[in-house]
């Protein structure tokens, strides 16, 4: 029998889209506590299901894809910029395609106004108008109003017209930044984009017998399973190692692996991958906030992930990517790779010397591009000790020189020079864990 939890998140899964919901609401409807209401709401927000927009409320969403984690929702524009929803909030859920910025004549700008867009633009009513007509939503800058005709429109055609305090330059700004860091983000396979959703997870229970688990292996042809207790919750793991030389009839809870490794939906894919690797495990468990058992992961799924991953296009920049711009990298007759390049002023700190901060992310930067001339695959570094380290001006230009010292299947050890005018100015050791895709 579902849990209360349970039974509110189907029941808000059967909303419809655009349909406003609140505490009290899920409270009364289902005989629940308001505390119990609040946190399957927060878990529907997590998965998806509702998006909360202040001074609106929490509206059931259509839960995004990741194939169009590049776009936003009106309701999630009206949060970037703390807008307020002027007319139009039965829209909220729906996704632009792109934003137009109305800093041009109404002629010249309809031209760029099309079904399902953005129009960002100053107070012109009449704009707002012919905007709507069009089927595109308006973000009204500087704090401005609407008239009534405009909003009663708004609701008529479902699409929001929003307002806010900022400029219009400083809206565009902020929007690209949200739409920048999803793009960031959708390189970052997470285990919700591996775990298979349409199927229940195959598992075992505390109470029992061994018999059970022989008959699962039977079923399914696995050798591992997650054990739950009464309550829903991951007490264990057992595998046919586990079971070896136990009775039939004694219970599962007596043979299996307590508090096992967990990881939850949110979890990067590469940070499951280390953990398997480290522990030497091949399956670990997917839960939510209360630990109840969501489905598995095993090692196989990561490795093909992440191989599929690493044959798609890079997006976005991060900031070590940012910082290692303008550096080239050089090999040498002797066969050395140098990575080459100058400290800009925006990597360094209030001295106009190179960052600490910055140093540690250019030699981490430089160890992964270097061992990936080794090995594909990526690096989890656990251990950084800088030994030596002299203040470098900007504009100076440096070298940073890394050598293998150990290499194994699962781990490595670097050591790497930073030169400036062929003087030692740091020196570091890094250790790293490997994860092969």
């Amino acid at each position: 029998m579902p849990t209360k939890h349970e039974q509110i998140l189907r029941y808000i899964e059967q909303l419809e889209v655009g349909e406003k919901i609140s505490v009290r609401t899920i409270a009364r409807e289902l005989g629940v506590s308001e505390g119990t209401a609040y946190r399957a709401i927060k878990e529907a927000e997590n998965q998806g299901l509702v998006n909360t927009v202040e001074r609106v409320g929490t509206v059931r969403v259509d839960r995004q894809r990741r194939s169009n984690i590049e776009r936003l929702t009106f309701a999630e524009v009206v949060n970037i910029v703390d807008g307020q929803v002027l007319g139009g909030r039965a829209g909220l859920h729906k996704t632009l395609n792109k934003f137009v910025i109305g800093a041009m004549k109404l002629e010249a700008m309809m031209r760029y106004v099309e079904p399902g867009n953005l129009l960002i633009v100053g107070n012109r009513d009449n704009v707002h108008r012919i905007s709507l007509q069009r089927g595109a939503a308006v973000l009204i800058t500087g704090g401005f109003d609407t008239t009534e005709e405009v909003k009663a429109l708004a609701d008529e055609l479902e699409l929001p017209v929003i307002s806010c305090s900022y400029d219009t330059f400083t809206v565009a700004a902020m929007i690209n930044r949200a739409i920048y860091d999803r793009l960031i983000k959708k390189e970052i396979l997470l285990v919700e984009d591996v775990m298979a959703r349409d199927q229940e997870p195959v598992f075992l229970k505390v109470d029992d017998p061994v018999a059970r688990f022989h008959e699962k292996v039977q079923e399914t042809g696995h050798s591992r399973y997650p054990v739950v207790g009464n309550s829903g919750k991951v007490q264990g793991m057992v595998t046919a190692k586990d079971v070896v030389g136990h009775e039939l009839t004694e219970r599962i809870e007596r043979v299996m692996t307590r508090n096992p490794i967990t990881v939850t939906p949110k979890t990067s894919l590469a940070f499951a991958a280390h953990e398997m690797v480290w522990e030497g495990i091949e399956l670990i468990p997917v839960v939510n906030d209360q630990r109840r058992l969501l489905g598995v992961i095993s090692r196989q799924d990561v490795i093909k992930s992440l191989q599929y991953m690493q044959k798609q296009p890079q997006v976005g920049e991060r900031i070590n990517d940012i910082i290692f711009q303008g550096f080239e990298e050089v090999r040498e007759k002797n066969g050395n790779f140098i990575f080459r390049g100058k400290v800009t002023p925006q990597m360094s700190d209030s001295l106009g010397t190179l960052s600490v901060g910055v140093l540690t992310g250019l030699m981490t930067e430089a160890a992964i591009r270097f061992l990936r001339r080794h090995r594909k695959g990526d690096l989890v570094t656990e251990n950084l000790t800088i030994y030596s380290l002299k203040p470098v001006q900007m504009d100076s230009e440096v070298e940073l020189i890394p050598r293998i010292l150990e290499m194994g299947r699962k781990s490595a050890k670097l050591e790497l020079e930073v030169f400036h005018e062929g003087n030692l100015v740091s020196k570091a050791l890094l250790a790293a864990q490997m994860i092969e895709r």
